[in-house]
């Protein structure tokens, strides 16, 4: 910091208050930056997803009746949970420092395949349906929800790193 006399100069007054701004507008850019994102993700895991799913009931339905039905549809179900939270998570995100988005990613990561290994284990002795229908309905929209994610980011024009503009830094100077 500048001083003159023990006091702050002007100009490092205003210095700090043109980082601080710049440090705003990309947290701002930031945010905007994952909710479109999460928008694109939702769109394609939805386009992408939905008609997989309904192939993969019927199909269950068809080799294992009644059990397929019910099992496949637990499935579908369990798989669009999980997807739905990463979007969540992704939201929340949005509102945190850029720093703080890979903590979120691995731990709702730890936190979805532990709910996911409970109710599996949960299932293991319920003869209400077949769990080769379940498994295969929750692998088919997990695996199309991934699709959909990596479709999603390389369609989207979104910045992948956002780094403020300091005054120290620009480009008029």
């Amino acid at each position: 910091m500048n001083s003159v006399e023990g006091g702050t100069t002007p100009d490092a007054v205003n210095s700090e208050a043109d980082d601080e701004a710049a440090r705003a507008e990309a947290r701002a850019v930031h945010a905007k930056s994952i909710y479109l994102l999460a928008d694109a993700i939702l769109r394609w895991g939805l386009r992408l997803t939905l008609p997989l799913a309904l192939v993969t009931i019927g199909v269950a339905t068809l080799t294992a009746g009644e059990l397929g039905l019910v099992g496949s549809g637990f499935g579908v179900v369990l798989g669009f949970g999980s997807s739905l939270v990463t979007i969540t998570m992704m939201r929340v995100a949005a509102t945190r420092p850029p720093s703080a988005l890979m903590g979120l990613a691995l731990g709702g990561y730890a936190v979805k395949m532990t709910v996911l290994l409970v109710v599996m284990l949960l299932l293991k002795d319920v003869d209400s349906f077949s769990r080769p229908a379940l498994a295969f309905g929750m692998l088919v929209v997990v695996v199309a929800w991934a699709v959909a994610e990596v479709v999603a980011f390389k369609t989207t024009r979104t910045p992948t790193i956002v780094v403020p503009r300091t005054a120290q830094h620009s480009p008029d100077e």
